[in-house]
């Protein structure tokens, strides 16, 4: 499976963005899909996943948040609400093949290049 971030760019703090994920050679529905972040000189960090079993938050972008999947355009997003300036990170997609949504980054076996957002304040 191949993943494609996009979305990503420079805002301020309270803006909105929504990231997608497209992905190629495996479907979506498929797989559960996680959102996961990296700020400089940080670790990456969950964000979100979607699985069958359903969705799941890091407590922090709980109600900010939202993932969501577009199984026609084979496509998981990522709204991102009253966004803060802590936000700021590379944003990556990633899909496990484990259906039970993940909040491990090595849980997951295929990752997209990640997409930067900057918050301004």
């Amino acid at each position: 499976v191949q993943l494609q971030a996009s979305g990503g760019g420079l805002v301020q703090a309270g803006d909105s963005l929504r990231l997608s994920c497209a992905a190629s050679g495996g479907t979506v529905s498929a797989y559960s899909m996680g959102w996961f972040r990296q700020a400089p000189g940080e670790e990456r960090t969950f964000v979100a996943t979607i699985s069958f079993t359903g969705v799941y938050y890091a407590g922090s972008m709980k109600g900010r948040f939202t993932i969501s999947r577009d199984n026609a355009k084979n496509t998981v997003y990522l709204q991102m609400n009253s966004l803060k300036p802590e936000d700021t990170a590379v944003y990556y997609c990633a899909a496990a093949r484990m259906g039970r949504g993940p909040t491990v980054p090595g849980m997951y076996d295929y990752w997209g290049q990640g997409t930067q957002v900057t918050v301004s304040s």
